[in-house]
């Protein structure tokens, strides 16, 4: 599930390129189909050369892909690279939920010798 080196960490770029809100926000964008630079960048206050920036780290982390029909490159969603980030995130989660329904069944059973202790005998 970890990487054993270095060279095969794909998801490194693709944490590094979530952890900017702009560049969920395109991917949202693209969740619900294609779109060119220019309409990518219709809800925010930067530059088309602001957004590109954007785009290229979205592209290198494998997020999206850029094709090209006559003038118009548009950008569409490659979730591949999410599933597997979901994956190394969905491992974690269940350690933690294994380790907190531990704790709560310990807690539980503290209680129940608690109210043993304290009831008369």
């Amino acid at each position: 599930m970890i990487p054993q080196d270095l060279h095969s960490d794909r998801l490194s770029p693709v944490f590094a390129a979530l952890a900017d809100p702009t560049r969920r926000a395109i991917l949202a964008r693209l969740s619900s189909g294609e779109a060119s630079v220019t309409e990518l960048s219709e809800p925010f206050k930067m530059s088309l050369p602001a957004i590109s920036k954007h785009l290229k780290v979205l592209e290198r982390a494998g997020l999206i892909t850029r094709g090209r029909e006559a003038q118009w490159r548009p950008c569409k969603l490659d979730a591949g690279p999410l599933k597997d980030a979901s994956d190394w995130v969905e491992h974690y989660r269940r350690f933690w939920e294994a380790s907190l329904d531990r704790l709560d069944d310990y807690l539980k059973e503290l209680q129940r010798k608690e109210k043993q202790n304290e009831s008369p005998q």
